[in-house]
């Protein structure tokens, strides 16, 4: 009886970001999943809710987990894909100092990116990272071949918090 209840989450979901209600959505999406951490559609639309909210580095992250349950899942792998051009081109300058400016203050307002750069040794790999010092370059550099600490990196750069040159 819960697992029908999936869908019609889902659905309302959908219909609620149409009349562009984001919060009632992933309150909705958010309870789809609850009751079916499986189901790939619901991870497909909290995606593209957090896309449309230009939450990347969060629809990055809901297109990957429902691309680790069906590999092949076309409304994952489209939206990642849109959501990583989204990205990089941010990073590449295809947005406007404004726009980088509002997406990454809206990024500071997320409590775990918030978390992440309070983390003293992420602070200390960025600091290694934007230094002339080519020993403090290379030890940022193998500390990001850490999975966790690459993650940490990656998901602030996708925020829009963390520029690359």
């Amino acid at each position: 009886p819960t697992l029908s209840k999936v869908p019609v989450s889902n659905t309302l979901a959908a219909t609620l970001s149409k009349v562009m209600d984001f919060q009632g959505a992933k309150r909705e999406v958010d309870k789809a999943i609850e009751l079916d951490p499986k189901y790939v559609k619901a991870w497909s639309r909290k995606g593209d809710i957090e896309f449309l909210q230009k939450e990347y580095h969060k629809a990055m992250e809901s297109y990957q987990k429902g691309l680790g349950f069906e590999p092949d899942n076309k409304a994952c792998r489209d939206g990642l894909q849109k959501t990583m051009t989204q990205i990089n081109s941010g990073m590449a300058g295809g947005q406007s100092e404004d726009e980088q400016k509002e997406r990454a203050a809206h990024a500071m307002a997320d409590p775990e990116i918030q978390m992440i750069l309070t983390d003293p040794v992420v602070r200390q790999v960025i600091q290694d990272l934007s230094t002339p010092d080519p020993v403090a370059q290379a030890a940022g550099q193998k500390a990001l071949q850490d999975p966790i600490m690459g993650a940490k990196i990656n998901k602030l750069i996708a925020s829009g918090v963390l520029q690359t040159k």
